[in-house]
């Protein structure tokens, strides 16, 4: 029986010739389709892969990274297990003649040689002799992994940066490590940052091996989509259970097994849980787990503005502030703002008190929220309630993976009116309706046409493409191919 494997990304610069070598075992199990995308002077190659792990489109980013004239040490970062030791890896195994992997997590050697002066030349010694290869410039990229265990290598970075910039290095570090030592020399202005999220809904499409739908949708051919609406449907309500965390689809990649991928998740929570303990001051943690436990409470309400009574009755801003910046500094949450108007730009009129909180991966908070999976995949009443949360959470997933847009949201004076999403692309502002089934209506954004004469409206929902006078409906499962 043929079946489909993962995606394997290849990347060959100015490439005229491209040669496959297959095992002809694996050949005879695994279907092979290879689609061939250009980026500028690159070719990029899609093919189904056989050796089991996830395909991202980040390694794009950190591509353009290593061509930089001024180039500086990048610091990738993102919450816990969303891949970016393996990002990292990966990208210096394409794309370098070496890779000096250096892990500082209880590395007492690495202590001790970063624990007194800083020399370029003395550090390069060691760091060669603890990888065990060899570190050139611009042929080797060197990883310095759990960076946050040893603060003074990330001060290092600034060093290099000044010193010996030909290096090319990257550091993954966590926020919940970074951010929380007290009186570390920070290299400010001398590293670039990347963040890392988990797999959006076209990555899930490839890790699945529906590279050509994944095509498809980028390319907006309705006429081609429609004939498979119900199985990109069916997709979108398996990304809602699975999420995007890497470990959470490569398991159902390889076996189809929801109840395996939720063991995973809730053991996801439960570290995170325990890295509250680990990284935050003790007096905070009662409140950070507080804030924590009240999100799914939070985004099930219609109205999903963040409510400090939803964490404890009578609470108050001031008590609950440094908890939610520390969630979102961790990266495990993410504040979309609330605009009084929509001027340019949007950040102009955000109102600093007024927000909704959503989760780092929709999967995650299906399981936090303890969601019975039957019940995300049949649709019965027991998942209406939790269905237009869960929406709203894989739209502004989608949403935050794009570089040229800016995120808000925005309510009449009243509420009684509004949007869930408005969009800043360039010097227009667009307003985004959500709706978790096929409802057509659009009260909320009639008001909000009415009263500010937006250039274009759109509303996703599971309903097919179509273009009405003023509004335009985008399928859910299409969302990231949509272009402003």
């Amino acid at each position: 029986m043929m079946r489909d494997a993962v995606l394997l990304l290849c990347c060959y610069e100015s490439c005229r010739k491209i040669d496959f070598i297959f095992n002809a075992e694996l050949c005879k199990t695994h279907t092979i389709n290879v689609i061939i995308l250009h980026k500028s002077d690159l070719t990029f190659v899609w093919l189904p892969a056989i050796f089991g792990f996830m395909e991202r489109k980040s390694i794009l980013h950190l591509q353009e990274w290593q061509k930089k004239p001024e180039r500086k040490p990048l610091i990738l970062h993102g919450a816990r297990q969303v891949g970016k030791t393996w990002l990292l890896k990966e990208f210096g195994r394409r794309f370098y003649k070496n890779v000096a992997y250096i892990n500082f997590e209880a590395n007492e050697r690495m202590a001790v040689l970063f624990s007194s002066n800083l020399d370029i030349e003395r550090l390069l010694t060691g760091l060669r002799i603890e990888a065990g290869c060899p570190i050139e410039p611009d042929s080797t990229l060197l990883i310095f992994d759990e960076v946050q265990a040893n603060p003074r290598a990330l001060t290092s970075l600034k060093y290099f940066a000044e010193n010996a910039p030909a290096y090319h290095i990257a550091a993954a570090g966590s926020l919940l490590g970074i951010a929380m030592h007290a009186g570390i020399s920070f290299p400010v202005g001398k590293v670039e940052f990347l963040d890392l999220y988990p797999l959006s809904f076209e990555e899930f499409l490839w890790a699945l091996g529906e590279s050509e739908l994944s095509e498809a949708i980028r390319r907006l051919d309705w006429q081609l989509l429609e004939p498979f609406r119900e199985k990109l449907i069916d997709y979108l309500k398996y990304y809602y259970c699975v999420g995007g965390m890497p470990e959470c689809v490569s398991t159902f990649v390889s076996n189809r097994d929801l109840n395996r991928v939720r063991e995973i998740q809730l053991r996801l929570l439960d570290a995170y849980e325990q890295d509250f303990s680990k990284y935050a001051e003790p007096a905070m943690v009662p409140r950070i787990r507080a804030v924590w436990n009240s999100i799914p409470s939070q985004l099930a309400r219609e109205q999903r503005k963040f409510t400090y009574g939803l964490v404890r009755e009578g609470a108050r801003a001031r008590e609950y502030e440094l908890a939610i910046q520390w969630l979102c500094d961790a990266g495990l949450l993410h504040k979309v703002y609330r605009v009084s108007k929509p001027g340019i730009p949007l950040r102009a009129y955000q109102e600093d008190n007024a927000f909704k909180l959503f989760m780092v991966d929709t999967g995650l908070l299906a399981a936090h929220a303890h969601i019975p999976l039957s019940a995300m995949l049949r649709g019965s009443d027991l998942f209406e309630e939790a269905k237009g949360a869960l929406t709203e959470q894989y739209v502004a997933q989608e949403l935050r993976l794009r570089h040229d847009v800016d995120v808000f949201y925005w309510s009449s004076e009243t509420s009684r009116a509004e949007v869930d999403f408005l969009i800043q692309c360039g010097e227009s502002v667009y307003p985004l309706e959500v709706k978790a089934a096929e409802n057509l209506q659009a009260k909320s954004l009639r008001v909000y046409r009415d009263k500010f004469s937006p250039p274009r409206c759109y509303r996703t929902s599971l309903s097919s493409y179509r273009e009405e006078r003023w509004l335009t409906n985008i399928p859910l499962y299409a969302l990231g191919g949509l272009r402003f």
